[in-house]
């Protein structure tokens, strides 16, 4: 299948086993990661910073497969959920930062263009995350609402 905005087909690579069990060599119980994610989340991390802490200093190569939940459900299970997805909020400040190199370069046609293709992409994950619930169906995205909720 061609990509979204390139016209070109993607990259082959390898994938990781597709596994039922964590690995014998992972030293870390179910409720001990549990407890390193909700120390992570205290600190201040974000999801995807806690899950490469976790692989890079911890040797944990996935959170589901030792955990036996995704991160995202431990932190709810917990009690703590997020407004926004945490995709959503890196491409909004993708295009704030964008937004921002544009008012002082008004001649960056290639930004421009990329900048179009950051907000088609925030306005498709929006349409996602409406349907499944995730954001409230009267959020909508624009930029100057984007600014203060990146900024």
């Amino acid at each position: 299948m061609a990509r979204i905005h390139a016209r070109k087909r993607g990259k082959s690579r390898s994938k990781p086993p597709v596994r039922a069990s964590p690995p014998y060599w992972v030293p870390y119980s179910p409720e001990e990661v549990e407890e390193i994610v909700l120390r992570l989340h205290k600190e201040g991390k974000s999801k995807s910073e806690i899950g490469l802490i976790l692989r890079d200093q911890y040797g944990v190569p996935g959170v589901r497969l030792v955990a036996g939940k995704k991160l995202t459900k431990i932190l709810e299970e917990k009690g703590i959920k997020e407004e926004f997805p945490e995709d959503l909020l890196q491409l909004m400040r993708r295009a704030v930062n964008l937004r921002d190199h544009l008012s002082r370069n008004r001649a960056d046609l290639s930004a421009r263009r990329g900048l179009s293709l950051i907000e088609s992409k925030i306005r498709r994950l929006q349409k996602y995350y409406w349907r499944t619930g995730k954001i409230p169906r009267e959020w909508r995205y624009e930029p100057e609402r984007a600014a203060l909720l990146v900024g």
